[in-house]
């Protein structure tokens, strides 16, 4: 199952106050404890009593669902696959493909990857990334080819 394993990365609405450590750990320990360990009574500890789960799928849950929408997914999903969306950014600062750096922090580059397991330890590994904004900062294709046609 996609969340089997998963490493839940929770950063704050830019529009919200920020994440206090407490929410950010509360949102975590519900992800790895629950689908990741199948300890289902973890949505009990860490859910107010009006919890609602809205899943475009399921539709609004209280715990109890929520419990056996869990349970259905570790049982129907029981596969050796992680998945994972990151974010990287740094300053050029060496020459990458034949390019000069430029001393410049590019915009952040979002991606995904998925990993396959096997004897527990990665075997195989796809990624998918934002790689036209990448070569955009490190000048290896001018910025008018990243502008959206008509800008």
């Amino acid at each position: 199952m996609a969340a089997r394993g998963r490493r839940v990365g929770l950063t704050a609405n830019r529009r919200s106050q920020p994440m206090s450590a407490e929410n950010i750990a509360t949102s975590r320990r519900l992800i790895e404890e629950a689908f990741n360990h199948g300890n289902l009574d973890v949505i009990d500890e860490a859910t107010a009593d009006n919890f609602v789960d809205h899943d475009p799928m399921m539709g609004d849950q209280d715990t109890a669902a929520a419990k056996q929408t869990i349970a259905a997914y570790r049982e129907s999903f029981p596969d050796d696959r992680v998945v994972y969306r990151w974010t990287g950014q740094g300053t050029f600062e060496n020459e990458l493909m034949g390019l000069p750096p430029t001393g410049e922090q590019g915009d952040p580059v979002r991606g995904i990857t998925i990993d396959r397991h096997e004897g527990g330890k990665v075997a195989e590994t796809w990624s998918q990334w934002d790689t036209l904004t990448f070569m955009r900062d490190i000048g290896a294709i001018p910025q008018e080819a990243a502008a959206p046609a008509g800008s």
